[in-house]
């Protein structure tokens, strides 16, 4: 299921993507400058920039024959309220586990102070 969420996890699944990505946090720059520090052909970092496109993390803006790409941070804030949920959910999980750990040890430690009815 390609929903937003499950786009932009993918897409930040590659290192190259995430360098793009990287790199676009301090500005616009062009396809070319983009694909430069990557050892590939050209069409193949097309495919990546292609991924983070569909993510909607990049937006790309043709002024004459050169391509500008900017980073779109919209979905950045999405995963975040999606982690924070998910951090919350476990830190309250983990919190239980711990009472009952505690709970346990404390059985163990004075077992006369079991209730025996």
């Amino acid at each position: 299921m390609n929903t937003p969420l499950n786009l932009f996890f993918s897409a930040l699944s590659d290192p190259t993507r995430r360098a793009v990505i990287e790199r676009l946090a301090s500005g616009p720059a062009s396809v070319s400058d983009l694909a430069a520090p990557h050892p590939m052909a050209l069409s193949t970092f097309m495919k990546h920039l292609g991924v983070l496109e569909k993510a909607g993390l990049v937006q790309t803006i043709k002024k004459g024959r050169v391509r500008m790409c900017h980073l779109d941070a919209t979905p950045l804030v999405t995963a975040q309220g999606w982690l924070a949920w998910q951090r919350r959910l476990w830190e309250t999980r983990l919190d239980h586990i711990d009472q009952l750990a505690l709970a346990l040890e404390a059985e163990t430690n004075h077992p006369e102070a079991q209730d025996d009815t």
